[in-house]
């Protein structure tokens, strides 16, 4: 029995569209290649230089001075029992522990041996590395 008015897609057809699809992948995928780490730099330089910076400056502005290096940025979530023990803490000054875009904790001193109030920093993605790594005071 043959039937009328077949439709459908050959074989040919259906690999052409295919190759297409691919060819169109491998020219728009590569263009995408390196934005993730790009976008988890500017998160640490915005962190570091705009919000836990903001922070660090209220907290500074309530009690007179900056977190102690043994303090810690987790002085700006709960207040430190150790001394200098804040006497004005109006916190939490940032809603929880900061954490760098690759997921450790960004690096803290005060006073610190680049600037005279703090040094902030993220390892970058390397932690071997200095040369990516993201820094408050260049």
């Amino acid at each position: 029995m043959k039937l009328k008015n077949q439709y459908g897609f050959t074989l040919v057809e259906i690999m052409l569209v295919v190759i297409i699809i691919g060819a169109l992948a491998a020219m728009v995928i590569p263009r995408f290649t390196g934005r993730s780490e790009q976008a988890k730099v500017t998160a640490a330089q915005a962190d570091i230089n705009s919000h836990l910076a903001t922070a660090l400056k209220l907290y500074e502005l309530d009690n007179g001075n900056f977190p102690a290096t043994s303090q810690g940025l987790d002085a700006l979530t709960i207040k430190p029992t150790s001394s200098p023990v804040p006497t004005n803490w109006n916190g939490p000054y940032i809603e929880k522990k900061p954490l760098d875009p690759w997921g450790r904790p960004y690096a803290y001193a005060s006073p610190g041996s680049h600037r005279l109030d703090y040094d902030l920093y993220s390892k970058g993605k390397d932690v071997n590395k200095e040369e990516d790594d993201i820094v408050n005071w260049k």
